[in-house]
């Protein structure tokens, strides 16, 4: 597997992987979205996110300094015979392959948004060309350059976000309201699980555990990994509570749904006047474009573990598999969905897949004959079956509501 700059020992950690799930196309969107239309009410939803992301990927990179290997590999070793090995493989390459699939259709979408504010034309076309050029990076190998460019931008559109915030807040009184009450105002629940489905990545918390093997050298260096994580994920949540807090203050009320990059831009005028929709658009597209790469490659070393597979960037496996996430995800950008609740829908599903992950990552990291010493105690597992039960809570109360039972 080709190693990133942060696996080869830079100045990144794989923290900060999982980080970047903070400001993707999907967390600025929805966040937008839950601060237009509730407020400060979901902040909680957020702080709950960024608990369980500390939670569950301390786990996975424990898991991986321990065993030396990434959570597709110990699903595989800890289901290894009989039926219960394909049952595991076929479920973690269905909640990979799905919740990729339908990620990967809202950073098709958050790019194409981005492009339309700039260049306007429909945004599916503009997922087309970025499909396209996503693709031709992924095959050559050649997007780290560009990937360095673009992260850039996104860091860049975070700083101006918690500028803006801190110029636009309400009440500290409603912050702290929506942080420490947790409240579903009705028709909320979606947007509650899309905001944990965006913070929570299933397919991090496979990449994350590989991605420790290549950063650092064992269990000795799990402090140096546990900093880095909760640096990055601490960083990350701040900016995403920034976008809500910002799109609270300036667009809550004011008038009909956000549907638009435009639509979204208007919450940064405050600091930046007429720039608001040309910058917002290009840190829209940017962040869209580097989750564009990276997640189908994520998703593929995800499933490469759990079959055996090699994880080479040019093994045939790993192109079927990041090619055919790519494709699916650009099917459903094409098809001409309205991107804004395209993007919410991805992000639920990620939402409502993450139990069935995250159980398998707490049986795997219980299997005292891998993990010895360090498996779960019980406070670990106690905060990742709360984390397991809020989650699949919040996705039954949402199947219940589709269904119009609640």
């Amino acid at each position: 597997m080709e190693q990133t700059e942060a696996q080869k020992g830079g100045r990144w950690g794989p923290g900060w992987i999982v980080a970047a799930a903070f400001i993707g196309p999907g967390t600025v969107t929805t966040a937008t979205v839950a601060g237009a239309r509730f407020g400060t009410a979901l902040l909680w939803a957020l702080a709950f996110s960024a608990v369980a992301t500390a939670a569950l990927q301390e786990m996975a990179a424990r898991l991986g300094l321990v065993t030396g290997s990434g959570l597709g590999e110990a699903v595989r070793a800890r289901f290894a015979e009989g039926a219960a090995r394909w049952i595991a493989a076929g479920l973690v390459v269905a909640a990979i392959g799905a919740g990729n699939a339908a990620y990967q259709t809202g950073n098709l979408l958050g790019a194409a948004l981005g492009l339309e504010g700039l260049a306007g034309g429909p945004p599916r076309l503009w997922a087309l060309a970025i499909s396209a050029i996503a693709f031709g990076l992924l095959w050559s190998g050649s997007y780290r350059a560009l990937e360095r460019i673009l992260m850039g931008m996104v860091a860049t559109m975070g700083i101006v976000f918690l500028a803006t915030a801190a110029a636009v807040a309400p009440s500290p009184a409603a912050i702290l309201e929506g942080l420490a009450l947790p409240s579903l105002p009705s028709e909320a629940t979606l947007t509650a699980i899309a905001l944990v489905g965006t913070t929570v990545v299933p397919y991090n918390l496979f990449l994350h555990a590989a991605a420790v093997t290549e950063k650092w050298k064992g269990v000795a260096d799990l402090p140096s990994a546990r900093l880095d994580l909760v640096v990055s994920i601490a960083l990350g949540t701040v900016v995403g509570m920034a976008i809500v807090v910002t799109s609270a203050g300036t667009i809550h009320g004011t008038g009909p749904a956000v549907e638009s990059a435009a639509d979204m831009a208007a919450q940064l005028e405050p600091t930046l006047g007429r720039w608001a929709g040309a910058f917002f658009a290009l840190g829209l597209f940017a962040a869209g474009l580097t989750s564009a790469i990276t997640a189908p490659l994520a998703a593929a070393w995800a499933v490469a573990g759990a079959l055996g597979w090699r994880r080479e960037l040019d093994a045939p496996g790993v192109r079927a598999v990041w090619a055919a996430v790519l494709l699916v995800g650009t099917a459903f950008a094409a098809a001409g969905a309205r991107p804004v609740p395209a993007i919410l829908f991805a992000q639920a599903a990620n939402g409502i897949l993450l139990p069935g992950v995250a159980l398998f990552l707490l049986v795997v990291v219980n299997d005292r004959g891998r993990m010895g010493s360090r498996a779960n105690g019980w406070a670990a597992n106690l905060l990742g079956a709360g984390v397991v039960v809020v989650a699949a809570g919040l996705g039954l109360r949402a199947l219940a509501g589709a269904l119009g039972l609640l």
